[in-house]
């Protein structure tokens, strides 16, 4: 009986040091969640769902939700790239006039009477040549990923024009119902869009999360400079991340040709702006070294609630801007209180 006593207390004393390592990991969970700024935008789109659906039950309708779906989802995937760029501390200001460049490469080559793949191949080759010259200047000749890609910005939309002649495109030739389906298509009542928009997201946070080179950006993004001397090769990822955001746009802008029917210079015109908003509203910090796939996702996804929020409660278009602006400042201002906090 005397040797019993001891190795009861001896399992009570050690399922009690268990229960209380799990209780801490579960604590860390739970407050990781509610550290997240994607959780909380997770929570102010729910609220904003269900007060629209109360306040106007046409909000919630299957076609509504359709509709809003389908338009984030263009914003989602060039968010997805951008996040990407964001994480090793620069900007992509160019993704919108590469969707443009894009759009008329692909509808010249459907209106030449090409296959519809061939179409989509240059599209994305197009925007992949723009990706890898913004890479190029900023990783390896080190100049501002502000002015390179401000640079790009006006010289893609001036090849589009270009390319153009300055006219829609909208003779798609033979090639033209199959490419549609690839943007204008559904499957299980959702938009196509949107499902590549959830398989990349699954994608990105895989790769984000459990490779290497997703550990590589974010080390680029906390110090370039210890990255470098640890032996990351910091050059050639910064390029295939500027290749990425550019990839990114160019999916975007066939997805949106195939919807819309018509290839036109003008696309993408702001949409950099709403790019980089949604990493941003999804807790991306524009400094570096912090982002998620489901951020950007879930960012691109508040901006579109609220444009459609404020058009189905009769608010004036022209403040939508207004709202957006004000939601990129708060959560820059809450990234920087977290912050503080992890200090």
């Amino acid at each position: 009986m005397s040797h019993e006593a001891p190795k009861s207390t001896a399992a009570t004393g050690g399922n009690v040091a268990i229960e209380g390592v799990l209780g801490i990991q579960e604590k860390t969970l739970v407050q990781s969640l509610f550290a997240s700024q994607a959780f909380w935008v997770t929570v102010a789109l729910a609220l904003i769902c269900g007060f629209m659906t109360w306040y106007e039950p046409h909000f919630g309708s299957i076609e509504n939700f359709y509709n809003i779906t389908r338009n984030f989802a263009f914003i989602g995937i060039m968010a997805l790239g951008m996040t990407v760029v964001i994480i090793t501390g620069g900007i992509d200001l160019s993704v919108g006039s590469i969707m443009g460049v894009v759009a008329v490469a692909s509808g010249l080559v459907l209106e030449a009477e090409y296959p519809w793949w061939l179409a989509i191949l240059a599209g994305l080759g197009a925007g992949l040549i723009c990706g890898l010259i913004n890479g190029y200047f900023v990783a390896f000749l080190n100049l501002s990923p502000f002015v390179v890609t401000l640079g790009m910005l006006s010289i893609a939309r001036s090849f589009a024009v270009v390319l153009s002649g300055n006219r829609m495109i909208y003779n798609f030739g033979p090639g033209g119902p199959m490419f549609k389906i690839w943007g204008g298509g559904a499957f299980l009542g959702v938009a196509n869009p949107v499902w590549f928009l959830v398989i990349f997201t699954v994608l990105l946070a895989v790769v984000l999360r459990m490779t290497a080179w997703g550990r590589h950006l974010m080390a680029i993004g906390g110090n370039e400079h210890a990255a470098n001397l640890t032996g990351v090769p910091v050059k050639w990822v910064k390029m295939q991340a500027y290749a990425l955001s550019a990839l990114s746009a160019a999916f975007a802008a066939i997805l949106n040709v195939g919807w819309s029917g018509s290839a036109i210079n003008a696309l993408g015109q702001s949409y950099e702006l709403r790019a980089i908003a949604s990493t941003v509203i999804g807790g991306a910090n524009l400094m570096g070294g912090e982002g998620g796939a489901y951020g950007a996702l879930i960012g691109s996804a508040l901006i579109e609630v609220i444009r459609n929020a404020l058009l189905m409660a009769g608010v004036d278009s022209n403040w939508q801007g207004t709202f957006v602006g004000s939601f990129i400042v708060l959560a820059v201002l809450l990234e920087r209180i977290r912050g503080k906090r992890r200090e």
